[in-house]
């Protein structure tokens, strides 16, 4: 009775074991998209033939929504490119709020751990480049400046898998972006760098296709 039990147990991890390799399995496709709220702190330095000034931004909130696709070159590890829009909003003392928004276009990697027939933890990296729209003070104005923007994130996460190959996941992720841009006024040169470091969670939903079908369908 005890090796009977011990059987059927390592056939069930057996199976276990197929079913979810049918969804991360080396050729695969994942299509995707994360929605995320949180929270910013930035740092502005202004760099000029005057000296190096650094003032703190006020606490922002955050909204951000990222779609992506991504191909498994390996059984567990995708490969793919996302598409990243934030939009911040900030309140400053004495001031009405404010929108500053961010569009970034990059690859991101994939790296899944099973724990359960359906159920997975992953890490997960990505690097974006794009552009930051934001408000700035030039001189006594202040005015809507565009510039270019890069961005590193990494964080766990974990998702459950239906039979459908329909995933829902949950990911914590740091993020970390700088932008910069140069100005000039009364003959003076200024260079205008902001860091941002973010700590996020986010939701997400995904689709596993398995030659141009749904895995596991």
């Amino acid at each position: 009775m005890k090796k009977q039990s011990i059987f059927l147990t390592a056939v069930m991890m057996l199976i276990a074991s197929v079913a979810w390799a049918q969804f991360t399995d080396q050729g695969n496709f994942l299509f995707g998209s994360t929605i995320g709220f949180s929270t910013a702190d930035s740092k502005i330095s202004l760099e000029s033939s005057t000296g190096m000034n650094e003032s703190e931004n006020p606490v922002s909130t955050q909204f951000n929504i990222a779609p992506r696709v991504g191909y498994f070159l390996l059984q567990d590890f995708s490969l793919g490119i996302g598409l990243d829009y934030t939009l911040n909003t900030i309140r400053e003392p004495n001031e009405d709020k404010r929108d500053d928004s961010n569009l970034l276009f990059g690859p991101y990697a994939r790296y899944y751990f099973q724990v359960g027939n359906n159920t997975a933890f992953f890490a997960e990296a990505n690097f974006g480049y794009g552009t930051s729209s934001d408000n700035q003070t030039i001189g006594e104005g202040r005015e809507r400046i565009s510039s270019n923007i890069f961005a590193v994130g990494a964080g766990p996460g974990i998702t459950i898998i239906s039979s459908g190959g329909v995933g829902l996941e949950a990911m914590f992720k740091y993020n970390y972006s700088r932008s910069e841009f140069d100005t000039e006024s009364g003959g003076v040169k200024t260079t205008t760098t902001t860091k941002t470091s973010q700590f996020a969670i986010s939701l997400g939903i995904s689709v596993y296709i398995e030659n141009i079908k749904r895995a596991g369908g």
